[in-house]
């Protein structure tokens, strides 16, 4: 089963009613929500817009900066947390994307400990209302002013340590894709993640342009099949963003994404059905 949502980042310069209106007449079941945005309609109408055109929100982003990366202090940043894991709630978010901070002129260890003092805080509040903390790894190329976990493995270490339900992971394939700890990771991955955010990009460095699916040269089909027959069930955000995006227009870029969403859902189809039919097969037994 393939959920494919569009993210706020991708249709940027669109309003929520315009990004509302053509996701929903694209066949998209659900919509990624920018905070930057919602601030702009307010959360009553962005609610009535959602409703209104029958759209789930699979994640909104994003709270964190614990660290002190993004200027606020720590009280400040879990405060601000609070009211996104609010605001998450009254919108069925379900999960906000949550960036711990970059480690600044913070040791590793003390990083840690206050990504855990505010998770303390924020993950029951979070399960009390529903959402799950989706904590985003980011690569060291790519962490400055985001984040110290800078690896697949230490984020399911650090998740695992923490050990609550309402803290999972988000999975950005545009980052981690060509990562060779990916693979065997998949296991222990699943059971952890929250959302997947997808994106096509041209090599195996984790800068440039965030392309359209098929636009570059990852094996996004691959991967995400590969998550699925795993167990993850939860959404696949697309979230290209840059001039490829601009260059198709945004009406287009969604109608090629959901294009792919059904290439993907087809095969995966295809392939659980052959599965099945081998494991129930009297060869099989």
């Amino acid at each position: 089963m393939l959920t494919a949502s569009i993210s706020e980042m991708t249709t940027f310069r669109w309003g929520l009613a315009e990004e509302c209106e053509r996701a929903a007449a694209h066949g998209f079941p659900a919509l990624a929500l920018w905070r930057t945005k919602l601030s702009d309609v307010g959360l009553e109408t962005a609610r009535r817009l959602l409703r209104r055109h029958g759209l789930r929100v699979s994640s909104l982003q994003w709270a964190g900066g614990f660290t002190g990366s993004d200027g606020r202090n720590f009280r400040e940043s879990v405060d601000d947390a609070v009211e996104a894991i609010e605001a998450a709630a009254f919108l069925g978010a379900g999960a906000l994307v949550v960036h711990p901070g970059c480690r600044g002129g913070h040791t590793v260890g003390h990083a840690h400990r206050l990504l855990s003092e505010a998770c303390d805080v924020l993950a029951p509040r979070a399960w009390d209302v529903g959402v799950r903390l989706a904590i985003r790894p980011f690569p060291a190329a790519a962490s400055a002013g985001c984040g110290f976990l800078t690896r697949l493995s230490s984020t399911l270490e650090w998740i695992d340590r923490f050990d609550h339900p309402a803290v999972g992971m988000a999975l950005d394939v545009w980052h981690f894709g060509h990562d060779a700890t990916l693979v065997g990771l998949l296991p222990a991955l699943v059971r952890r993640l929250a959302v997947v955010k997808v994106a096509d990009r041209i090599g195996t460095q984790t800068e440039g342009e965030r392309l359209l699916p098929g636009h570059g040269t990852m094996a996004l089909e691959a991967i995400v099949g590969a998550l699925v027959a795993h167990g993850y069930a939860g959404d696949v955000e697309f979230e290209p963003v840059g001039e490829d995006v601009e260059t198709a227009g945004y009406d287009a870029a969604l109608g090629q994404l959901r294009d792919v969403a059904d290439t993907w859902a087809g095969h995966l189809a295809q392939t659980q059905a052959r599965e099945r039919a081998r494991i129930t097969s009297p060869a099989a037994g």
